[in-house]
């Protein structure tokens, strides 16, 4: 086996060429936050030379140059060269070359329901017999990353085909830290403690929050964000599972109830920026605006982690706005949910070197080098907080930490002419004045109809 030790002062994935010199990579910058150790154990362990594994993705531009700097690190310890490509009509490509026989190795899937269903067509391969119990031991709420990775196949029978690797966090709330300042008010710890806080900037004579549903074609998804996140704290995960699968139907008291909890914000004229009537012509991009106001217009606007992206130019993270964890109930005894999304890796041809690579997957390293580069965040438990590129990131890392339950995002994991469909519409009708138990009645029979 070859034997490559990399020291931490030699190496870190910045160059977007991967280039090799005297047997080490040729970056150069101080890499102390990496974990090396198990790293130059899978190096010493495993040889791939003259092998090639060959991985597709919805990572273009940007973010494909920088998955492939942390491929370059799997090359770099077996020999075996990576061949990425990425397109931005995976979700098509990925179904069409795998059903022609000529599907590339591993893809990396935007989210778990195309996976699910393509393990159900004989299209996918199970991943090793143990990488269950490796996740549920080394990634934050494990059994949350199993269940989501976890597929039946054609025959019904339910194997492990995904390693999440790349994730996203919903379960935020934005504010501006002056504000808070200014008026007393710190930051809520519980979900008694947010709606307290509510009623209490109200008293003080101001507006508590900035929500927006606008969306063009798409209007309505915020709010089905705050009645996912509404699900997985005043309900079970197993109750949120049967949601998803239509299992336990959207009429079900129990939605109607998370759908009214949504409300309890937004269709209250007090609480919101413009008040209740401005919701829904709201556009998402300009909702967060109020906080930047003086005197601002509202102090919190719930929603996920890309949303610095519509900040006014210049925003400065931790000073102009910082976030916390849009908390759970303290009497519900419900954990600490978090509301995602996600990418995961899948075998869709196996090969010596597929395997190889989820066992890459495995290590921390593979994590911490896109963590240094920005844009990232993962569950896995084991890696160094410190590799995240600033403050903001290593924040929403620790709440991913800090997770008891992880889910995925209901309505992408719902058939489109739901969760993209009756689902936002439905939102729209509720904010507008239409009652909770009408709007989840509608729902349910348009996914009954398609059925």
């Amino acid at each position: 086996m070859k034997s490559r030790l990399y020291t931490s002062a030699a190496i870190v994935a910045l160059s977007s060429a991967a280039a090799f010199a005297d047997g080490h990579l040729a970056f150069g910058m101080e890499g102390g936050d990496f974990s090396w150790d198990s790293y130059n154990a899978f190096a010493d362990s495993t040889d791939l030379t003259g092998q090639t594994v060959t991985i597709t993705g919805a990572w273009t531009g940007n973010e494909k140059e920088k998955v492939e700097k942390v491929f370059a690190y799997f090359t770099a310890a077996t020999g075996a060269e990576v061949n990425y490509s990425g397109s931005d009509s995976f979700e098509q490509d990925i179904v069409v070359s795998a059903r022609s026989g000529s599907a590339p190795n591993l893809a990396a899937f935007p989210q778990p329901g195309l996976a699910a269903d393509m393990a159900s067509q004989g299209l996918l391969t199970p991943l090793a017999d143990g990488t269950d119990a490796w996740v549920r031991d080394n990634f934050a709420a494990g059994q949350s990353w199993v269940d989501l990775g976890t597929y039946a196949d054609k025959d019904g029978n339910d194997h492990l085909y995904g390693m999440f690797y790349r994730v996203d966090v919903k379960s935020l709330v934005w504010y501006a830290p002056e504000a808070f300042d200014e008026g007393g008010y710190d930051i809520p710890e519980t979900m008694e403690e947010l709606k307290a806080l509510t009623d209490q900037i109200v008293a003080d004579g101001g507006t508590p929050w900035c929500i927006g549903l606008g969306s063009g074609a798409a209007t309505g998804w915020p709010a089905t964000d705050w009645v996912e996140d509404m699900m997985l704290r005043t309900n079970s995960p197993e109750d949120y599972d049967a949601w998803v699968a239509n299992e336990m139907k959207f009429d079900d008291p129990k939605v109607i109830a998370a759908i009214e909890e949504f409300g309890a914000f937004a269709r209250n004229d007090a609480y919101v920026d413009g008040g209740s009537a401005a919701v829904a012509s709201t556009d998402f991009r300009d909702s967060p605006a109020g906080l930047f106001a003086i005197p601002p217009k509202c102090y919190m606007h719930r929603q996920a982690s890309f949303i610095p992206a519509f900040f006014p130019e210049g925003t400065e993270m931790g000073t102009d706005v910082d976030f916390f964890y849009f908390p759970a109930y303290a009497d519900k005894n419900l954990g600490k949910p978090v509301l995602g999304a996600g990418a995961l890796f899948a075998i869709t041809n196996p090969s010596d070197a597929a395997n190889a690579f989820i066992e890459f997957m495995k290590l921390p390293i593979a994590h911490e080098m896109w963590m240094t580069q920005g844009g990232f965040l993962t569950a896995h438990a084991g890696v160094n907080l410190a590799a995240y590129a600033d403050d903001s990131l290593r924040a929403q890392g620790e709440i991913l930490q800090n997770a008891t339950t992880f889910r995925f995002d209901a309505s992408d994991l719902m058939p489109g002419e739901i969760g993209a469909g009756a689902f936002w519409t439905g939102m729209v009708d509720y904010v507008t004045g239409t009652s909770a138990e009408d709007v989840a009645k509608g729902i349910q029979e348009r996914w009954d109809a398609i059925q």
